[in-house]
This record gives C-alpha cells, sequence and structure tokens, in this order.
C-alpha cells in the first residue's frame, strides 16, 4: 500500500511539474528555450486552455515576425526581457500590393485576457503609407512598459466594446496614430509626436459612452512640430478625454480638428480636464468641452472599463 501512495506521489508530482512547464514557455532567438519564434510559442498555447494563464517569456532580440494572437487564445502573459532590447518587428504598409491598413499589422491580437509587458512593437516601414504596430480587438487587454514604434496609424484599437489598458507606455507615430473604436484608457503613457498632425482619430459608436482617456500623460513633439491636433472624429461621435496630461508649446489653440466636416463638432466628444504646459489653455478651444471636477469624476479606471464583467485591470 505504501508503493502505491509513494507511486501516486510521484506521478502527481510529475504532472504537477509537467502543467507548470507547459504554462511558462521560454522564446529565444538563439535556441536556448522552448522556440525561437514568437508565432511558435503563441501556436503551442491550447485553445481556451483550461490550465489557467500561460506565460510567455522572450528573451532579448529583434523577432523579425508579423505575428497573430486568435480568437480562441487567451489567457496570455507576453513578458519581454528588456523593454528596448526585447523587439517585436515588420515593416508592412498600406501600399505594398495595395493590401491597405488592416492588414499592415505587426503584432494583431483578437484573444481576450491578453497582457504584455516590457515588449517594443515596432512597424519599420518608412512613411509611405499606412503601418500599423499594433492592431488589438481582443477584450481585457493590458499593456505594461510597453513600446509602440512607427509613423501613421501606429495602435489600433479596432473593435466596439472591447477594453484595453495602457500603463507606463511609450507610442511614437505620426498621423492618427492611435485610432479606432475601442475604449481604451492610458496611463501614465508617453506621446510622442513625431511631426505636426494629429495624434488620435477615435471611431467610438454613438452608444459606446467612452472611447479614448489618456490621463497623466505626457505628450512630447519633435522639435519641428510647431501645429499638432489633439485629435479628430475618424467617424461622428468619436470620444476622446485628456485629463491631468501635460500638453506642450505647439498644440494647435483649437485644440481639435472637425475632419473638415462642421456637423462633427456637435457630435463628436473631445473633452479635456486639469491639463498642464504651454499647450493645456483652453481659452482657443472653440467647440470641445472642459469639464468640472463633478463630471470629470466619473471617468475613473474602475468606471470606464468595469463593463459588464467589473473588470479592473489594476487587480
Amino acid at each position: 500500500m505504501k508503493k502505491v501512495f509513494f507511486l501516486l506521489a510521484v506521478l502527481s508530482f510529475a504532472f504537477n511539474v509537467c502543467a507548470q512547464q507547459q504554462n511558462y514557455i521560454v522564446v529565444d532567438r538563439n535556441g536556448t528555450g522552448n522556440f525561437r519564434n514568437i508565432q511558435q510559442a503563441i501556436d503551442s498555447v491550447r485553445a481556451f486552455n483550461p490550465a489557467g494563464t500561460v506565460t510567455i517569456f522572450i528573451k532579448n532580440g529583434v523577432y523579425k515576425e508579423k505575428i497573430e494572437i486568435p480568437t480562441h487564445i487567451c489567457n496570455v502573459r507576453l513578458v519581454g526581457e528588456d523593454r528596448d532590447k526585447t523587439i517585436i518587428n515588420y515593416d508592412d504598409h498600406a501600399n505594398i500590393k495595395k493590401m491597405g491598413t488592416f492588414k499592415t499589422f505587426t503584432l494583431k491580437i483578437c484573444g481576450n485576457d491578453i497582457r504584455l509587458e516590457n515588449l517594443t512593437v515596432e512597424n519599420s516601414a518608412l512613411p509611405l503609407g499606412q503601418a500599423v504596430a499594433l492592431h488589438v480587438e481582443g477584450d481585457r487587454v493590458v499593456f505594461v512598459n510597453c513600446r509602440f514604434l512607427g509613423n501613421q496609424d501606429t495602435i489600433y484599437t479596432g473593435k466596439e466594446n472591447s477594453r484595453q489598458y495602457f500603463e507606463n507606455c511609450y507610442i511614437e507615430g505620426t498621423t492618427d496614430f492611435i485610432f479606432g473604436p475601442s475604449t481604451a484608457w492610458f496611463e501614465k503613457c508617453t506621446i510622442f509626436c513625431k511631426k505636426s498632425s494629429y495624434i488620435t482619430a477615435a471611431s467610438t459608436p454613438q452608444n459606446i459612452p467612452v472611447g479614448y482617456v489618456f490621463n497623466k500623460c505626457k505628450i512630447v513633439l519633435a522639435e519641428k512640430d510647431t501645429a499638432m491636433y489633439l485629435g479628430r472624429p475618424w467617424r461622428a461621435y468619436a470620444m476622446t478625454l485628456y485629463m491631468n496630461c501635460q500638453l506642450p508649446k505647439g498644440i494647435k489653440a483649437i485644440g481639435w480638428d472637425n475632419w473638415k466636416n462642421e456637423a462633427n463638432e456637435k457630435t463628436a466628444r473631445f473633452m479635456e480636464y486639469k491639463n498642464t504646459g504651454e499647450g493645456a489653455s483652453t481659452q482657443g478651444r472653440t467647440w470641445s468641452k472642459v469639464l468640472t471636477a463633478k463630471e470629470a469624476s466619473e471617468y475613473t479606471v474602475e468606471k470606464v472599463l468595469r463593463g459588464y464583467d467589473n473588470w479592473n485591470p489594476g487587480k
């Protein structure tokens, strides 16, 4: 009987070790991990994995890959060894074989409950057309201490009713480089504008109360930038809020562009609250809204992102 119990204990231990190994995958370009490519690691994860969250640890290196996380891959953490040295790179742009904007992504996330940490995602195409670095459609997707590098259309938040949270991230681009219909919260991020143009192009649907919220973010303009807009409405009911942000000299006095359609000024929901810096003056904001303290209190991570399931990315 003791031998039976001992054998069961050994089998149980072996099973637990195997399960732990399956839930922790190492990617290394040099061949010392479980896989040399990130896509191979993602493809190895079970559909709707019943064993819990899978962590894919990615060692330093440049991974020249066009990566997709499909809808059936959920509960995955992609963790880089070093944010500036763990780089996912591709270089498609919209005018290559007329592929259009939405096929240019370097990384596309369709699965839910995905978390990225300490990674750089880059679309290194020359400014020859739209070139997406991150295309995200999944719900409850979190990005912490990541960099997103590109030119036009760097980040596409691509599905209404989906929620994304960005914290301590660096995002750079040129025209409309944060765009789409999702609800997304940007906390303590650095937004670098590479040339005078538009930061955001939200397409928030009319029935969705919140599109983009930038809280405690720092907007930085390249030295040549002297005429930057906070955003413009890709669709009529676009919603974007900057609050407690640093806005530099070079932000246009009017703040927002109507995309050559005055009717958008009556429907777009563009707002500001308690921003600082030379570009924060609201005296020239002729059609956007300056929130009161009471109105601004309604915009918290917990309230904006809770949805039907009371999601809180900080927990």
